[in-house]
């Protein structure tokens, strides 16, 4: 089936306002009117015209249109999805059974599956189609996952305005950040996505979460990474410490003994769920600066004292 180029054959612009739709229909309907034109192709050219102006001229068609045949170019082989009925009802409009051989079988496919039910007369019911769903990204700090927390969150979404153009307008939502989400969790937010069309329901917004890659902190599921330096001395001799969290500093005890790159475990104190995911700090041993004479005259008491060769393994 040749998918139908309706911008083109009215010979107006996708952004073209009603009105210049209006005026194009009128100049292109005398041109090839089958009872004063010359043209050969007049009478064909004529329905080609009328069935355009019939979804061009109304906002929720043409706007049911441009959003299925944006990946359609003039021409192509064009086959609807094969749900496309199911979230579209189309009744009315001013056709008849009988009027319906005047229409191409793409412009059947699309909003004709009802025509055959329909008679002269009855009310037009309009073009019904549930909003597109919409996505974005929100970020967040990691400390709101442990605590929870409510967010702005600012949107650009398109719109269909009164005269059939796409518009973008900007929104805000006041988000509430459930305790314990987790990295690229999604939130659903019923009817926050695009409007419906006629009298078809909006779409869902769904918000994508995103954890602020600045911080101390590395994220892997509900798992929390940290990496904790500590002193020679509180490696060698063991030492109780205070260490960071999300949820507020803790004590934590250092073996004795410990080398760097040793890893410990804080069971449950991860991203609070059901279980909760567990925080593993990750220690790595920093070396003071000999930048005194005191601290130059310590090295080397303990290079003499210690006599300690760590590549004696290594063989040299």
């Amino acid at each position: 089936m040749e998918y139908k180029e309706y911008y083109e054959i009215m010979g107006v612009k996708r952004d073209a306002t009603q009105e210049e739709i209006k005026r194009a229909y009128r100049k292109l309907a005398r041109k090839f009117h089958p009872d004063v034109s010359k043209e050969v192709d007049a009478e064909a050219r004529f329905k080609e015209v009328g069935e355009a102006y019939e979804v061009l001229k109304d906002p929720e068609k043409r706007a049911a249109y441009d959003q299925l045949g944006a990946d359609w170019k003039a021409g192509q082989d064009f086959n609807p999805p094969p749900d496309w009925n199911a979230g579209f009802e189309f009744s009315g409009g001013g056709f008849t059974a009988a009027d319906s051989s005047a229409y191409s079988d793409f412009f059947a496919s699309l909003f004709g599956q009802n025509l055959s039910s329909m008679g002269s007369g009855r009310p037009r019911a309009g073009f019904h189609a549930r909003g597109e769903d919409h996505h974005a990204k929100v970020l967040i700090d990691l400390e709101d996952a442990y605590k929870g927390a409510t967010r702005n969150v600012t949107l650009r979404t398109p719109e269909v305005d009164s005269s059939g153009h796409l518009v973008n307008k900007t929104r805000t939502l006041n988000v509430k950040i459930p305790k314990g989400v987790k990295q690229r969790q999604r939130i659903r937010l019923s009817g926050q996505g695009a409007p419906g069309l006629g009298e078809g329901e909006a779409g869902d917004l769904y918000l994508e979460i995103e954890f602020n890659p600045r911080g101390i902190y590395r994220i892997e599921g509900r798992d929390i990474y940290l990496n904790l330096p500590i002193t020679p001395w509180e490696a060698a001799l063991g030492a109780t410490i205070k260490a960071p969290t999300p949820d507020g500093a803790v004590d934590l005890k250092i073996p004795a003994g410990t080398s760097s790159g040793r890893k410990l475990r804080l069971k449950g104190r991860g991203i609070p769920s059901e279980p909760p995911g567990d925080l593993y700090v990750i220690l790595e041993i920093t070396v003071p600066a000999a930048d005194s004479d005191s601290a130059k005259d310590l090295y080397r008491k303990m290079a003499q004292d210690l006599a300690y060769n760590p590549r004696s393994e290594l063989g040299v």
